[in-house]
């Protein structure tokens, strides 16, 4: 018996498992476009459940923090949705740009930032 365990290699444990024609590693994704009407902006679309190739830290208090894990666990328990908390943060992200875009300075983000 051997003293050491065989383990896989960094190679075999990061390949690609699937491609789209003719897309692999590290290939962008087209954005999903949303129908304009009437000249107005149109509505983003969060990226949901997909593979993210960027990463973004941010910080927060610690009420923050269970602010949010308390809104994924209302929206799992009254609701039944399971989502994680960065499904959460990019649906609220994707909404916050939509309102700046059509609202401009009348968005509820610019009103919270000039305060």
């Amino acid at each position: 018996m051997k003293g050491r365990a065989s383990l896989p290699g960094a190679d075999e444990l990061f390949r690609v498992t699937s491609i789209e024609k003719g897309r692999g590693r590290g290939a962008k994704q087209p954005a999903e476009e949303a129908p304009r009407r009437d000249g107005e902006p149109a509505e983003r679309v969060p990226s949901g459940r997909q593979r993210h190739d960027e990463k973004v830290t941010f910080y927060c208090t610690a009420d923050e923090l269970i602010d949010l894990e308390n809104a994924r666990i209302l929206l799992r328990r009254e609701h039944g949705v399971a989502v994680d908390r960065g499904r959460i943060v990019r649906e609220a992200l994707a909404q916050v740009l939509s309102e700046l875009e059509r609202d401009g300075a009348e968005a509820p983000l610019v009103k919270r930032l000039t305060r």
